[in-house]
């Protein structure tokens, strides 16, 4: 028992150790903390290494009980944080087995063990939200009281006894944050406790007074818990809904009709112009276009030509009714992109034009 026992601390103590270079990242507990559990205890069999009557080498069998917790702590902020934790175990006895082949006695009353330990624990992020697991180990020291405990049909009328013993434990476990209680998170704790000393109890044995000696005791408990960080930085505020910006104004279009094989302004034309300059005073305009178009009577390089003077011509006078020369670009595109389409040669009215267009 002693070797598998000094072996299992040192397996817990080194643990932290060699998985710190290479686990993830901590969840970044920083400054006090406090917690708290309660749960299940489950006590393996225990040898009595002395005793009356042949007693001897029995093994004393126990059923699970309660167990409780309560610790304060300091984290690092770098996954690493030590606590120093209260515990409280408690089982209740079942049988005394003096060997193999022999009866089993009824073993009355209950066993109880309650101390300190100094614990170092290491976070861990896996990447998973809202579940950090850790890992630890600690040491202290626990005191065994068993009161009123008596194996009658075995001629042990009681047992009674408090004994203290170093103490070691290994420690895994998962915790999950509360999101809407910021430093707030649910535990769940796997311990694995031992003691490094035999326990001696007075007692009798058919009346007799007798010395009772066990052997280190090992606990094994699951417990569910709290616990809550203090300096845990509440949650940023959501960022503010994203501002769309207003939709651009539609792009207005005038529309300048011209005489045949002219360039000159109608007044109907010159009255559109100024219609067009008025309402560009009143929009938030980036670009005043001034296209000019033929029809297909003349030559493709003429029609290009006079589409051009037909532009400039336009932009002219937006210039005079007070339109700033340089928010207007003019263009010529001849006989292309004929409004009313039509083939070569037709003298089609709707196609000498010009285009203002306001964007």
């Amino acid at each position: 028992m002693k070797l598998r026992s000094a072996l299992l601390a040192a397996t817990v103590l080194a643990v932290p150790a060699i998985a710190l270079p290479t686990l993830a990242k901590a969840q970044p507990i920083s400054g006090l903390y406090v917690g708290a559990g309660a749960g299940y205890d489950y006590q393996p069999t225990q040898k009595l290494t002395g005793a009356p009557g042949g007693l001897g080498g029995s093994r004393a069998y126990y059923k699970g009980s309660v167990s409780g917790s309560a610790s304060v702590g300091y984290g690092l902020g770098n996954g690493l944080r030590f606590e120093v934790e209260g515990i409280y175990l408690r089982a209740t006895n079942k049988q005394l087995k003096p060997g193999y082949i022999a009866p089993k006695y009824d073993f009355h009353g209950y066993t109880q063990k309650y101390g300190a330990f100094v614990n170092g624990l290491y976070d861990i992020d896996v990447g998973i939200p809202y579940f950090y697991p850790y890992v630890g180990a600690g040491v202290g020291y626990l005191w065994t009281n068993r009161n009123g405990s008596s194996a009658d049909s075995a001629g042990i009328t009681s047992m009674t006894n408090t004994e203290g013993s170093f103490a070691y434990q290994g420690i895994a476990g998962f915790s999950v944050p509360i999101p809407p209680a910021p430093g707030l998170s649910l535990t769940a704790e796997y311990h694995y406790i031992g003691t490094t000393q035999k326990d001696s109890y007075n007692g009798t044995y058919k009346g007799v007074p007798a010395s009772y000696t066990f052997g280190p005791g090992v606990n094994q408990t699951v417990m569910l818990g709290l616990r809550y960080a203090f300096n845990t930085p509440s949650p940023p505020p959501p960022p503010p809904a994203p501002v769309m910006a207003p939709a651009p104004a539609p792009a207005r279009t005038y529309l300048v009709f011209f005489d045949w094989d002219k360039y000159n302004l109608t007044p109907r034309a010159k009255e559109i112009i100024a219609e067009a300059a008025q309402n560009s005073t009143h929009v938030q305009y980036t670009q005043i276009q001034v296209n000019g178009y033929t029809d297909t009577s003349g030559t493709p390089s003429y029609n290009l030509g006079l589409s051009i003077r037909r532009a400039k011509s336009v932009q002219a006078q937006l210039i005079a009714d007070g339109v700033p020369a340089s928010a207007i670009s003019i263009a010529g595109y001849g006989e292309t992109h004929l409004l009313v389409p039509t083939g070569p040669g037709v003298r089609e009215p709707q196609n000498r034009r010009v285009e203002i267009i306001i964007k």
